[in-house]
């Protein structure tokens, strides 16, 4: 697409947004310090060429603090090409050291002169929160140190007063995702990846010997990690630092493990943080948990120590697009910047990035670490924030089986099915709806073959142990069909009266949404069908409406980006090759847009911004030109449905007249792979919050109208829940009906469009970014309203 030329943001607009945010005469220093984590690269690509794109000078700052103290060759001018081919890198291309002599005032004042003589007073700080209050000390003391270097003798009066003040933005790279303020930090997601890759890896062993395995992962003082992967995974029993089990735990897990073992489960994992202690404050170790599983149960055993595997590997497409969208509103927030100005972090709440005063998360941070020295376990959990909590009480009701005789019952049937494609973690969704479920005192009827099945009576009873390992299975287990209720209405009635459906869950895709929409019409004529209905978004293409995200379209991104990584190696090797590459989603360009963010593509042909010959055009100028660089290669991604007569075979083919002689071509079609696979861990988390959410909802609505025999034939009674921005929110099909395009079957707004230009600054196209929304410093949250967080 001519990015000069882009009907939304014309010229003037452009202008408009380099005036706001001039960078020139402006230079900016990017460091990593502390551990590194998968990402760190993604968002030392984005500071560079959003820094040199505002017209500021960019500046490496080679080996963390180290580098700044010592000055010359380690703080080096940072140009667009020396962060190509970075994207896919885990760890960090700059280096990371940790630094005693930063820590001493002699230290700054060296790192102050190295900084003042290459006109740096922009610092982006990417580590965790020692590093981060480290670069807040060095602001707070900046005007000081360049008094003191000018009365030595190291600087003159003009330059104190013209760098007489030094702006701070710092990103959180951490593995652990021990940062208060923010749902994630750059590294934690490409962690988990690492976790469940070895999980589901070790489960096939364990099953065929009947072991238990003790799997201990990263997390010294925070025990996100080992929270989140025991949740993905379905693990039998997990130990935190922030929520130690009670006294006498060691008899409790036991009997848990061996009533596990009663149920036919052949298998038990155990999941431990590094950090994880007993309410005495003592360690609890992997190997003390395994001797007592062999000593009181006599179980095979075995520990497995997954280290600093965990921060290795390439990162995952989430990590690469949170990086990116953190290091250009990180370069926005210091072009913004004034002397008055504290300094910030770049933060991730829901869907949303905002930026939160720095010392504000920062002593939030310790004030957890406090909370665990002092015993106050709840506080802790508490402090660490709201998804963090909620993680943990999911897990904790879909873990521990409940007796038969300890459950209430409540008298209702729910039904639970799957509608429309297959999508990853569809199973996650359903294993956690039916075990919500039955502890709230229902009974879950599964219907197997969608709508279909509903009318042919493929409805079983499902109980606690029947979706057991499900978590990481892909596709659909219950079946699923595209099929739309509307012509077995009667049937599904009379289903609905035989097996006395009180609630209905429904998991899928557009076709499932439009299936809730005739459900929902069709009350007037059957009263059968006036219940509480819910449903889930799940397809990868990520099209329904009432949802900035669906259950599968994470695991789809990872494939495609996987794929993307290994055709841009072939092209280098190649040299001088473009690939066009086409992604599913029917008319929703979700999938090509953020495939072409985090696989770092040089454009994306998408449905909903139109493209016209012109725009193909320039398109190939802009890889001629690149051709003449270092970068001698091209990737172009392409949605199956963005046009009609610009086909994946036509654009192929104009590529290879035009670059006749400069550049070759290739074309891919991925097609299905992208509905299959494990689902990632991003996927399995997602399903099993939400539709535990979507269950308490049901429970609700039920226990309102009992004894009250009421129908439920208001608007209220049939939902879609989804995230949007910030917050879970349960939207009723009635009102999201004005809100769709039916005939392209997509939301009329999608909130990833904003994200546009990110794509197209960052492949060096002119693009004007809407930077509103990356509006002023927010207050810390310590909110108690639907949080989003995952």
């Amino acid at each position: 697409m001519d990015h000069d030329k882009v009907p939304s943001t014309p010229r003037a607009s452009f202008r408009k947004f380099l005036e706001q945010l001039s960078g020139v005469g402006k230079a900016i220093g990017v460091l990593t310090s502390g551990g590194d984590a998968q990402g760190m690269n993604a968002a030392v690509r984005a500071v560079v060429r959003m820094g040199i794109y505002a017209g500021a000078k960019v500046y490496f700052i080679y080996e963390g603090y180290q580098g700044m103290v010592d000055g010359g060759s380690n703080i080096v001018e940072a140009d667009w090409e020396s962060v190509s081919s970075i994207l896919q890198v885990g760890g960090t291309i700059i280096g990371s050291a940790r630094c005693k002599a930063f820590r001493t005032r002699e230290g700054r004042l060296k790192a102050a002169h190295n900084l003042v003589q290459r006109g740096i007073t922009n610092l982006c700080v990417i580590g965790g929160d020692g590093s981060l209050t480290g670069a807040n000390i060095f602001r707070e003391e900046w005007s000081g140190l360049l008094e003191e270097l000018a009365q030595n003798g190291k600087i003159n009066k003009e330059e104190v007063k013209k760098h007489g003040y030094l702006n701070v933005v710092g990103m959180v790279g951490s593995i652990d995702n021990d940062f208060c303020g923010t749902d994630m930090t750059i590294g934690t997601d490409s962690a988990l990846h690492r976790i469940i890759e070895v999980v589901d890896a070790i489960m096939t062993t364990a099953q065929s010997h009947q072991r238990t395995f003790v799997l201990e992962v990263m997390g010294r003082h925070c025990g996100y990690l080992a929270l989140v992967s025991a949740l993905a995974c379905g693990a039998d029993w997990v130990f935190l630092p922030e929520s130690p089990p009670e006294d006498g735990w060691q008899e409790t897990m036991c009997i848990k493990l061996s009533e596990n073992r009663a149920r036919k489960k052949r298998l038990n994992i155990i999941i431990v943080a590094e950090g994880a202690i007993d309410s005495q404050n003592k360690p609890i170790t992997s190997e003390q948990i395994k001797d007592l599983v062999v000593t009181q149960l006599g179980y095979d055993t075995r520990v497995t120590i997954l280290g600093h595997v965990q921060r290795g590997g390439t990162p995952s497409a989430f990590d690469r697009i949170l990086a990116s969208r953190m290091g250009v509103d990180a370069v926005v927030a210091l072009l913004k910047a004034t002397p008055e100005t504290p300094a910030c972090v770049v933060s991730l709440s829901g869907n949303q990035v905002v930026r939160l005063p720095l010392m504000e998360c920062v002593q939030m941070t310790q004030d957890v670490q406090k909370a665990m020295d002092e015993r106050r376990f709840k506080d802790a959990v508490q402090l660490r924030g709201r998804s963090f909590e909620g993680n943990l009480n999911t897990y904790k009701r879909l873990s521990i089986t409940m007796r038969d005789s300890e459950i209430l019952k409540s008298g209702f049937n729910v039904a639970v099915i799957n509608v429309g494609a297959p999508a990853a973690g569809m199973n996650a969704a359903v294993r956690s709806a039916v075990r919500f479920g039955i502890s709230e005192g229902h009974k879950m009827y599964a219907v197997y073959d969608g709508f279909e099945g509903f009318a042919k009576g493929q409805i079983k009873e499902i109980g606690w142990s029947d979706v057991g390992g499900w978590t990481g299975q892909g596709g659909s287990i219950l079946g699923t069909k595209r099929t739309l209720p509307g012509k077995y209405l009667e049937e599904i009635a009379a289903q609905m009266r035989t097996h006395s459906i009180s609630a209905l869950l429904i998991i899928g895709g557009f076709e499932a949404y439009l299936g809730l929409l005739e459900l929902s019409a069709a009350r007037g004529k059957h009263e059968e069908l006036c219940v509480p209905m819910v449903m889930v978004p799940a397809t990868v293409s990520n099209n329904v409406p009432g949802s900035d995200f669906s259950i599968g379209a994470d695991t789809a991104l990872n494939t495609i980006t996987d794929t993307c990584d290994r055709i841009k190696q072939s092209a280098s090797g190649t040299k001088r090759r473009v690939f066009i590459i086409e992604t599913m989603g029917g008319y929703c360009g979700y999938l090509a847009n953020m495939g072409g963010l985090a696989a770092g593509a040089d454009a994306a042909y998408i449905f909903e911004e139109p493209f016209d010959i012109r725009d193909l055009q320039a398109n190939v100028e802009h890889l001629t030109e690149k051709m003449k660089t270092t970068i001698q290669r091209g990737l172009v991604l392409r949605n199956e449905s963005c046009s009609e007569n610009y086909t994946t075979d036509f654009i192929y083919q104009l590529y290879s007249e035009e670059g006749k002689g400069v550049f070759d071509c290739r074309k891919n079609v991925l097609g299905h792979m992208q509905q299959g696979g494990a689902p990632s861990p991003f996927d399995r988390n997602f399903g099993t919050k939400i539709s535990a959410r979507a269950m308490q909802w049901i429970t609700t609505k039920l226990k309102e109208a009992q004894g009250k025999g009421k129908k439920f034939i208001t608007d209220d009674a049939i939902c879609v829940l989804g995230i949007c921005k910030r917050n879970l929110v349960f939207q009723p099909v009635a009102e999201l009906k004005k809100e769709t395009d039916f005939e392209h079957r997509i939301p009329k707004e999608q909130w990833w469009l904003k994200l546009r230009p990110l794509m197209k600054i960052l492949a060096k196209y002119k693009a004007s970014l809407d930077v509103s929304d990356l509006g002023q410093l927010e207050p810390v949250h310590r909110g108690h309203q639907e949080p989003a967080a995952i």
